[in-house]
C-alpha cells in the first residue's frame, strides 16, 4: 500500500529482518541461544553463495548483451514476426522473445506491450485480449530467462541450481504456452485486422542505433550450448559476458562511445564502456521513446536489490529454523500432505495466499520457499520440484491480483484493468493448474539424487 512497485528497494527486506527479530525474541523465550541462531543464519547464507554470484553475473551479462546489440537484435527480429492475420498469437511470441532476452516482464509490457496495445486499438481488437496476450508472452519469457530475478530467486530459496531449474520448468511451462497460443489462434479467426506501421517505426529506430545482423546470435548460441552440456552456471555466464563485451568492441563502437561519454573511440574508452555496462546502470537513447526504457540495464548494480532480499530472507529463514519454527510448520504440512500431490497443492495454495495478502511476488517465492524446502527434502523430492512450483504459482499469478504490485503495475502501464485482461491472461492462470496436473499424475516428478542429498 505504501511503496507499491518500489517495495523491492528496501521495505520488504527490512520487514523480513523485523520478522527475524520477532522470531529471535520467541527463541530467547524458549532458551534458544543467540550463537545457535547466528550459526543457522551463516549456514543459510553459505548455501546461497552460488546464487548470489550468479545474480551478479546475470546483471553483467545483461549489460554486455545490451551494448553489443544482442538484445536489440533479438527484439528487432522478434518484431518481424508480427503479422495482421495472426496479431494476437504474434503478440505472445514477440513479448516472449523480448522478455526472454531482457529477463523482465515489466519492461516488456512498458515498451513493446504499450505499442501492441496501441496497434490493437487501431485494428479494432479488444484491449483486454491484447493485454492478456502481452502478459502471457511476457511472463513466459520472464519465467525461462536466466536474466530474470524471480528465475534466480526461486532455485535459491528451494536449494536448487539455476539451469536445472530452467530445464525442469519447461516441462510445465511449454505445455501452458502451447495451449495459450492455440486458444489465441482460435480467437484470431474471429478478428479482422490490418496494418503494422507502428512496428515498422520501432524496427527503423533499432536499425538506426545498432549494427544489427544475425552474427550477433553466435553469443547466445554459445551460452545455450554450454548450458545444454551442463557447464557450471558461473562459467557459462562469464563466457557469455566476455563474448558480449568482445562483440560490442567489434560491432558497436558508437554505442561504447555513448556509454563511456566520449567523442572519440579508443581502447581506453571501449574498456570504460564495457566495464560500465557490466557494473552499473546503462541507458541507450534511440529516436523512439518507447525503446529507451527497453534499452536499459542495471548491470551488477541492478541486481543488488534482489541480492539484498535473498540475504534478508536467509536471515529470517535461519532464525526461524534455529527456533524450530520451520520444522514445526513443515511437520504440520507433512501431516496434512500425505501424498506428493497434497504437498504440491499446499505449496500452490501458500503462494497464492501470500500473493493475495502480502501483495508481492517476491514474498510469494521467498516465504513458501523457506517453509517448504525441508518438507520436499524429507519426502525425497528434488529441489527443482519446489522451485518450479514457486514460479508456476507465485511469479505468474501476481499479475492477476489488482492490489498486488504486479497487477497494479501492469494494469497501470497498459491502461487495461485486471478485470479486463484476467480471462485472457491464459498462461498465467493456467500455470498453477498445469503444475498440479503433473503432480496429480506423477509426471516428471524428480527425486533427490545422492549428490543432492549430500548437499
Amino acid at each position: 500500500m505504501v511503496y507499491g512497485d518500489d517495495a523491492l528497494s528496501g521495505s520488504n527486506q527490512f520487514i523480513l529482518l523485523l520478522g527475524a527479530a520477532v522470531a529471535a525474541i520467541v527463541g530467547f523465550k524458549i532458551k534458544t541461544t543467540y550463537k545457535s541462531m547466528i550459526k543457522k543464519v551463516a549456514d543459510n547464507l553459505q548455501s546461497v553463495t552460488g546464487a548470489l554470484l550468479i545474480l551478479l553475473f546475470v546483471g553483467a551479462l545483461a549489460g554486455t548483451w545490451l551494448v553489443s546489440g544482442i538484445i536489440p537484435a533479438m527484439i528487432y527480429f522478434g518484431l518481424q514476426i508480427l503479422h495482421p492475420s495472426f496479431f494476437l498469437p504474434a503478440c505472445i511470441v514477440i513479448c516472449a522473445i523480448i522478455s526472454l532476452a531482457t529477463g523482465s516482464s515489466w519492461t516488456t509490457s512498458a515498451t513493446v506491450g504499450i505499442a501492441l496495445i496501441g496497434i490493437g486499438k487501431v485494428l479494432g481488437v479488444p484491449v483486454g485480449m491484447v493485454a492478456g496476450a502481452v502478459i502471457s508472452g511476457a511472463y513466459f519469457g520472464d519465467k525461462l530467462s536466466p536474466l530474470s530475478d524471480t528465475t534466480n530467486l526461486a532455485p535459491a530459496m528451494a536449494g536448487g541450481e539455476l539451469f536445472s531449474h530452467i530445464r525442469y520448468m519447461t516441462i510445465t511451462t511449454v505445455p501452458s504456452i502451447i495451449i495459450t497460443l492455440i486458444v489465441f489462434f482460435i480467437i484470431s479467426f474471429t478478428q479482422t485486422t490490418s496494418g503494422t506501421t507502428d512496428i515498422e517505426s520501432l524496427m527503423i529506430a533499432i536499425k538506426a542505433k545498432f549494427n544489427i545482423h544475425l552474427g550477433l546470435f553466435l553469443v547466445p548460441v554459445v551460452v545455450i550450448l554450454l548450458i545444454v552440456r551442463k557447464a557450471p552456471p558461473l562459467i557459462a555466464l562469464l563466457i557469455g559476458t566476455l563474448l558480449g563485451g568482445l562483440f560490442a568492441l567489434l560491432f558497436q563502437k558508437n554505442i561504447l562511445m555513448e556509454v563511456a561519454q566520449v567523442d572519440s573511440f579508443s581502447l581506453i574508452s571501449a574498456y570504460k564502456g564495457i566495464m560500465d555496462a557490466i557494473t552499473v546502470s546503462t541507458e541507450i537513447t534511440t529516436s523512439n521513446p518507447l525503446l529507451n526504457d527497453l534499452f536499459s540495464s542495471g548491470g551488477m548494480e541492478g541486481m543488488l536489490g534482489t541480492i539484498w532480499l535473498i540475504i534478508c530472507a536467509m536471515v529470517f529463514g535461519g532464525v526461524m529454523d534455529a527456533i524450530g519454527a520451520l520444522a514445526r510448520i513443515s511437520n504440520a504440512l507433512l501431516e496434512w500432505a500425505q501424498t506428493t500431490f497434497q504437498l504440491f497443492a499446499s505449496t500452490v495454495a501458500s503462494c497464492l495466499a501470500i500473493n493475495l495478502t502480502a501483495s508481492d511476488q517476491y514474498l510469494s517465492i521467498v516465504i513458501p520457499g523457506k517453509m517448504f524446502a525441508k518438507a520436499y527434502k524429507k519426502r525425497g523430492l528434488a529441489p527443482e520440484n519446489l522451485s518450479r512450483t514457486l514460479e508456476d504459482s507465485g511469479t505468474v499469478t501476481s499479475v492477476l491480483i489488482p492490489w498486488n504490485t504486479c497487477g497494479a503495475y501492469q494494469s497501470g502501464v497498459l491502461g487495461v484493468g485486471v478485470g479486463e485482461y484476467f480471462i485472457y491472461a491464459i498462461f498465467n492462470w493456467l500455470s498453477p493448474f498445469m503444475t498440479l496436473f503433473f503432480a496429480l499424475f506423477k509426471i516428471k516428478i524428480a527425486e533427490r539424487t545422492k549428490k543432492t542429498n549430500k548437499e
